[in-house]
């Protein structure tokens, strides 16, 4: 004989059957790191640092990213990358484009611990907001983060790292040249082998510095403007950048003036991003 089930439990089970499925798109409160990103699946290496410094910076730490914080937030650091800001975002390191319309960077405040150099501190300054005097790009800081990984070693007498604009003009240059898009680690690698680093890439420039190798800007064409190579340069105590414009005027002119070693601006220095880790999220 078929058993009848209790009123009370059919009408449990019904109201469990017609309840609306779970949301998905409900989660704790956690830090975001912008990282920008190409059309399509492609990464750039530059801008992946983003992710990289942070998640070293918090494991040197003992924390990580998929932690739950006490509120939602987002972290602007390595990158051109201001004009993604929105009102309330933190910033460690970040710079401003020099290519984008000043309405475009939409925000009223934001929580600014460093910023990449005096040029996105003046920008952001005559927009209102408090911008503290503490200047460098982030990706500076890999030796300091993976002091074992990365080895400075002669594989080669020049290489060049092209900006993911004038990726196309790499072959026709006449010189080994590692592509962006690769991943952050194997153009790290190709960096660090290399005597002279040439770069029409930002960061090119930036991590044959951060591990002590000659380098020099090249703008092959007038895609990006000097901003940002400027603002870099001044955030490490020069005078701006002085950038060739063909590969031969770079061979030529040689590497830039040098600034002192990251180890040492860190020791001797404290208004520099060395001194940053402020940024990190509460427990």
């Amino acid at each position: 004989m078929k058993q009848m089930m209790p009123p009370r439990l059919h009408r449990a089970l019904s109201r469990l059957r017609h309840a609306p499925p779970p949301s998905y798109d409900d989660r704790y409160p956690r830090v975001d790191v912008f990282e920008w990103r190409p059309a399509g699946s492609a990464i750039n290496f530059g801008d992946r640092l983003a992710t990289v410094v942070a998640e070293r910076v918090l494991a040197l730490h003992g924390r990580s990213l998929d932690e739950e914080t006490a509120r939602d937030a987002t972290l602007f650091t390595v990158g051109s990358v201001m004009h993604f800001a929105k009102t309330g975002d933190t910033v460690w390191g970040s710079g401003v484009n020099g290519k984008i319309p000043a309405d475009r960077h939409a925000f009223d405040a934001l929580d600014i611990r460093a910023v990449r150099g005096p040029l996105t501190a003046a920008f952001l300054s005559e927009r209102g907001l408090d911008v503290p005097a503490v200047y460098g790009d982030p990706a500076l800081l890999l030796p300091t983060l993976f002091p074992d990984r990365f080895k400075r070693h002669s594989a080669q007498p020049v290489l060049f790292v092209p900006n993911l604009h004038d990726l196309t003009l790499a072959p026709t240059l006449g010189l080994p040249f590692v592509s962006p898009l690769r991943g952050w680690n194997a153009v790290v690698e190709q960096i660090v082998g290399a005597d002279l680093v040439l770069a029409s890439s930002l960061h090119g420039v930036v991590i044959a510095e951060a591990f002590g190798i000659p380098a020099r800007h090249v703008r092959l064409t007038e895609t990006e403007p000097p901003f940002k190579y400027d603002d870099y340069a001044r955030g490490t105590g020069r005078s701006g950048i002085d950038s060739a414009n063909s590969v031969a005027e770079a061979l030529e002119m040689g590497a830039h003036r040098r600034y002192p070693s990251i180890p040492r601006r860190c020791s001797r220095h404290s208004r520099t991003i060395c001194g940053s880790e402020s940024w990190l999220p509460p427990h």
